[in-house]
C-alpha cells in the first residue's frame, strides 16, 4: 500500500465536504497538458505512469449527438479526445490497492445450492462466470460496514432489490461485473455502496490526485441522479464528489476537481475536456463504473470511452451496467473487463422494461394529433397521472408543446437547445405534477426519477 501516504483516519473515514449538482454535456475545448507526478506518486514514470505530453486539441465545439440531439457533429465527436495519449502501464511499478472486501454472512454460507437456485428463479435472476458469490436476501447479509448500513436503514428500504441481492456480493468481492437490469431496478445502489467501501479502504487523496471512483453516464440528468445517491449514502464517510458535464460553466467543476474529490460522476465529453486541459487525471482511479452502457453506445460515445479508459490503470475494478445486452455491449465488456461475472434480471434478451405495457397504434400523419388528444383525455381523467411524450427532434417537441398549450393542456418541453436552468425547471415542474405533460427528445429519456 506504499506510495499513497497514510491511511484514512477515524476508522478509515475521509475528509472534506460534498460536491454540488451541476450541468450536462456540452462545449468541447482543447488545450492544456498534464504536469508531472502528483502527491504520493512523486513521478509518473517511476511508478509506471507515462507523462501525458503536450496536448494540442483545440477547436472542439458543441457537436450534436444525432437524433434528438440535433444531428451533425460527427467529425467533432470523433476528434474528441485526440489530444489524449495512450498510457503505457507497468503493473509491477504501480502502488497496490485493496478491492476484495466481501465476507460472506453465516446465513448465506449455510444456504443450500437448492435454496440459492430457488431464490434466483423467484427473482428472475440468471448468472454467468466462475466462482460467483451467492446472493444475499437482507441488508445485514450484505456485510456492509456500519457507516453504510446506518445510511441504508435510514432510508427505510425493506429488502435489497434483485439486482442488489446479487450485485453487492459481486462488487464487494473485487471482481469485474456486468449487470443487466431494466431502468428503475435499483442498480445505482448496486455499485454506489460498494464504491463507498472501496474508497474508505484506500489511502487519502494527496494534493493533485484525481478521483478514486469514476462513474461514466450518458446524460446530465442521469449523472446528477447518481450524484444525489452517492452524496446521500456517502455522507457519514464524508466522501467528496463532483458531477462533471457540459452545457454549464466549467469553473465550479474545475474548482471541485482541484480541491480533490473521491468520486467523479461524468459524461464522457466534458471529462475529456478536463483531461485534455490538465484539470484532473485518472491515475488514482481503481473503481470504474460504466452506467447505461448501451445508451452511451447509442449516443456514439464508444471512441471517447476508450480514450478515457486508456488513462486508467488496467488492474482497476470495472463494473458495467446496462438495460440491454446487444452484441455491441458484449464487445465492450470483452474489451474492458477481465474475467467478469454477470448477473441478469429478467430475460437474457432484455430489450425493454417488462413493467411497462407497450401499445402500438398504426395511423397516418394526419391522424396523429387527434389520437394523441384522445389518449390525453383518457389518461388525464386521473389528476394524479403524468404523461411523457417522446419525439424525434427539438423542432417537433416545440411544435407539439405549442399545439397542446393552445388547446389548454399544461405541457412543457425539454430538449438539448434549452438552457440548463430551464431544463432543470421543466423537470422539477413535471416531477412535482405542476406541469403533468412533458414533451421531450431523447435528452430526457434516462435519469428521470
Amino acid at each position: 500500500m506504499s506510495g499513497y501516504g497514510g491511511g484514512r483516519p477515524n476508522g478509515n473515514y475521509g475528509g472534506g465536504g460534498y460536491g454540488r449538482d451541476r450541468g450536462d454535456r456540452g462545449d468541447r475545448n482543447g488545450g492544456g497538458g498534464y504536469g508531472g507526478g502528483r502527491g504520493g506518486y512523486h513521478n509518473n514514470n517511476s511508478n509506471g505512469y507515462s507523462n501525458g505530453g503536450g496536448y494540442n486539441s483545440n477547436g472542439f465545439s458543441n457537436g450534436g449527438y444525432g437524433g434528438g440531439y440535433g444531428g451533425g457533429g460527427g467529425d467533432r465527436m470523433s476528434a474528441l479526445g485526440s489530444g489524449l495519449q495512450k498510457q503505457e502501464w507497468d503493473l509491477s511499478a504501480l502502488p497496490k490497492f485493496e478491492k476484495d472486501f466481501y465476507k460472506e454472512h453465516e446465513d448465506v454460507t449455510n444456504r443450500s445450492a437448492e435454496d440459492v437456485a430457488a431464490f434466483r428463479a423467484k427473482s428472475q435472476m440468471t448468472v454467468a462466470g466462475r466462482d460467483i458469490p451467492k446472493p444475499v436476501e437482507t441488508f445485514d447479509e450484505a456485510g456492509f460496514p456500519r457507516y453504510v448500513m446506518d445510511e441504508v436503514k435510514a432510508q427505510g428500504f425493506p429488502n435489497p432489490t434483485s439486482i442488489q441481492s446479487q450485485g453487492w456480493p459481486m462488487a464487494l468481492s473485487g471482481r469485474d461485473v456486468v449487470g443487466i437490469a431494466e431502468t428503475g431496478s435499483g442498480k445505482t445502489l448496486s455499485y454506489c455502496l460498494p464504491a463507498i467501501v472501496h474508497i474508505n479502504a484506500q489511502p487519502l487523496l494527496a494534493p493533485g490526485d484525481g478521483p478514486i471512483v469514476l462513474v461514466l453516464a450518458p446524460t446530465r440528468e442521469l449523472a446528477v441522479q447518481i450524484q444525489q445517491e452517492i452524496t446521500k449514502f456517502g455522507r457519514s464517510s464524508r466522501i467528496r464528489n463532483t458531477c462533471v458535464y457540459g452545457g454549464v460553466p466549467k469553473g465550479p467543476q474545475i474548482r471541485d476537481l482541484s480541491r480533490g474529490v473521491e468520486v467523479c460522476i461524468a459524461t464522457p465529453g466534458r471529462l475529456i475536456d478536463m483531461l485534455e486541459a490538465g484539470k484532473t487525471n485518472l491515475r488514482r482511479v481503481t473503481y470504474l463504473v460504466l452506467d447505461e452502457a448501451d445508451r452511451m453506445l447509442d449516443m456514439g460515445f464508444e471512441p471517447q470511452i476508450r480514450k478515457i479508459i486508456e488513462q486508467i490503470r488496467p488492474d482497476r475494478q470495472t463494473l458495467m451496467w446496462s438495460a440491454t445486452w446487444p452484441k455491441e455491449v458484449r464487445a465492450m465488456a470483452a474489451d474492458f473487463l477481465e474475467d467478469f461475472i454477470q448477473v441478469n434480471i429478467g430475460s437474457m434478451d432484455l430489450a425493454a422494461n417488462h413493467r411497462i405495457t407497450q401499445i402500438v397504434e398504426v395511423c397516418t400523419e394526419m391522424e396523429k394529433r387527434d389520437k394523441m388528444i384522445k389518449h390525453l383525455e383518457k389518461v388525464m381523467d386521473n389528476k394524479e397521472n403524468k404523461i411523457l411524450i417522446f419525439v424525434g427532434t427539438k423542432r417537433v417537441a416545440d411544435e407539439i408543446t405549442r399545439f397542446l398549450r393552445q388547446d389548454g393542456w399544461p405541457a412543457l418541453s425539454i430538449h438539448g437547445d434549452k438552457q440548463q436552468n430551464e431544463r432543470d425547471w421543466v423537470l422539477d415542474q413535471f416531477k412535482a405534477g405542476k406541469s403533468p405533460i412533458m414533451v421531450a427528445t431523447d435528452v430526457a429519456s434516462r435519469g428521470i426519477g
